[in-house]
């Protein structure tokens, strides 16, 4: 595997080594080692599996309490994938970052605890799976509002994004609870 850096370090991109032929194709989605080779020493509890249409934009969630690292992938489609630092005492805090996940390059993504995650559907269906650090816990759930012109997350929609209640009432940047 290797680690394709983003404009936050601690947000980073991971190219599985893929075999491919004539009947298909071969990779390790996970190993243990091999991740923690690369820097990335977590200890995942729980997987998550999410099946959208283009243009649902799920998120920007995090926890306050027992915040979620997360180790992501697409299987089918592609997805704008987006990352909040929520560090106060980050260099990066506040900034966002975002790209492109697919089924067609099986890049994954690493997002740390401390950061608001969401996605927004590029192609006509994506799965999407991911791990988590810690488990979800809905009273320590906060959504940080996806279109806050504070942060100017370019989402690339070709219509309105069709959004959950909670993500269409999210907490602005300015007034959302962050981590130490």
């Amino acid at each position: 595997m290797k680690l394709i850096p983003t404009a936050i370090p601690d947000v980073l991109l991971i190219e599985p080594r893929v075999f491919a032929d004539e009947r298909g194709f071969f990779f390790e989605s996970w190993n243990r080692r091999t991740i923690a080779g690369l820097g990335i020493n977590a200890d995942f509890v729980q997987d998550n599996h999410s099946r959208s249409n283009r243009n649902v934009l799920r998120g920007m969630h995090y926890q306050i309490e027992q915040p979620q690292g997360k180790l992501l992938r697409v299987i089918s489609g592609s997805v704008f994938d987006v990352a909040v630092d929520l560090r106060r005492s980050s260099p990066t805090f506040g900034q966002w970052v975002g790209f492109t996940l697919s089924a067609d390059d099986k890049c994954m993504a690493w997002i740390p605890p401390g950061f608001a995650h969401g996605f927004c559907v590029t192609s006509d269906v994506a799965e999407f799976l991911y791990k988590t650090t810690d488990y979800w816990n809905p009273i320590h759930e906060r959504t940080l509002l996806w279109n806050d012109p504070q942060l100017g997350i370019d989402w690339p929609l070709s219509a309105p994004p069709i959004l959950a209640p909670k993500d269409a009432a999210g907490t602005p940047f300015a007034a959302a609870e962050t981590y130490a």
